[in-house]
């Protein structure tokens, strides 16, 4: 899974990405201090690796990973190339989703790009310059399918699609919002655009470490990201980037301790994950044994044959059967072995779909 961090300059974007990723992302008080994507690959935290490890006596402990793309700041006309322009919206175009960064706080000492905190601004500049970008992605598809609709019927139908969706997106709204894609077959055409306002989005709304406590309820800028998040069906998380940063150097002792302090239950990176799954309909299972206990990540509704094809392609190819248990039956039991002598070991075949801390061990032949 790729996420892109992007906002405004001056929002919170690299102090976030060093506080997920501790990669040292540069981070100063002006615009564009990040001049080339920054990469980091975080581990997905889950205590069930862990505890399993334990149970197999496992030697490796491999978790899920998400790869986070610190994204420099848009301004207005970077669609046009104004700012650093439409080299990050490339980079943008690669992520499986977007997490948004807007500026719930107020601070004399940081300078914001356009003078003052407005996060309803922030956030339509920036939509507007990826709505301008899908714009011009449209325009070049459509006058290329254009040329031929004139004796395909399969072209005139894609070109009424595009031409619908490039009018949705000239009055101002995100690509996600359309609905009148009319069958599978548009929706396919539809996806194959990879348009930048498509992509999911979670708001990071970023505020001073007074509003920690509460989740945001008494900031009124958080108030007004959710009700707008709520609209097109977005996520939104509420974090102190400055505080992440601080917890990201704790051991785990310390960061448990800190956010008790700070009268909250868990970190910013913690909520991030769960917020991503979420969205982005993903859940994990797991393999365990002497030498690895891993997770896996897969799509909701995934069936046993799709997931032993995350391993290895040869394990899909030549699939059998999938042994499973639940996680915490298996633990409860203590063995696979006793696990097995209670009956919870199920025997599932291709039409299984895999639900998420399912332990399986799938038998392949190749």
């Amino acid at each position: 899974m790729k996420l892109g961090i992007v906002g405004l300059p001056n929002v919170g974007k690299s102090t976030l990405f060093n506080s997920l990723t501790k990669a040292g992302a540069e981070s100063a008080n002006y615009p564009f201090c990040t001049i080339d994507p920054n990469v980091g690959v975080v581990a997905v935290p889950d205590e069930r690796l862990g505890k399993l490890a334990d149970l197999y006596h496992s030697v490796k402990v491999t978790p899920a990973v998400i790869e986070f793309v610190d994204i420099a700041g848009l301004v207005k006309g970077a669609s046009k190339g104004e700012g650093l322009g439409n080299q990050f919206l490339a980079n943008i175009r690669e992520v499986d989703a977007i997490i948004h960064v807007v500026r719930c706080f107020e601070d004399p000492n940081v300078i914001h790009v356009d003078g003052s905190v407005d996060p309803m601004r922030d956030i339509e500049t920036i939509n507007l310059e990826l709505i301008f970008s899908d714009i011009e992605i449209l325009e070049r598809r459509i006058a290329k399918t254009a040329r031929g609709a004139r004796n395909d019927k399969a072209l005139a139908k894609e070109l009424d699609l595009l031409q619908r969706v490039k009018a949705h997106l000239e009055e101002g709204k995100t690509a996600k919002t359309f609905d009148g894609a009319e069958d599978e077959e548009e929706q396919a055409c539809l996806a194959s655009c990879n348009l930048l306002t498509a992509k999911p989005v979670i708001y990071a709304a970023n505020v001073a470490e007074d509003d920690l406590a509460d989740d945001g309820a008494s900031n009124e800028h958080v108030q007004k990201v959710r009700e707008f998040a709520e609209g097109e069906n977005s996520e939104v998380f509420v974090i102190c980037a400055q505080i992440e940063e601080e917890i990201s150097e704790l051991d785990e002792d310390e960061k448990k301790m800190f956010l008790d302090d700070l009268g909250i239950g868990e970190s910013g990176l913690d909520k991030l994950i769960k917020a991503s799954y979420r969205l982005l309909g993903l859940i994990s299972y797991l393999t365990a044994g002497e030498k690895e206990t891993r997770a896996w990540t897969i799509k909701v509704g995934t069936k046993a044959p799709q997931a032993a094809g995350k391993i290895h392609s040869d394990f899909e190819r030549g699939f059998i059967r999938a042994e499973v248990v639940n996680y915490q039956d298996l633990l409860d039991c203590g063995s696979i072995a006793a696990a097995k002598a209670k009956g919870l070991v199920g025997s599932e075949g291709k039409e299984y779909v895999v639900k998420d801390g399912d332990v399986i061990e799938f038998l392949f032949n190749v």
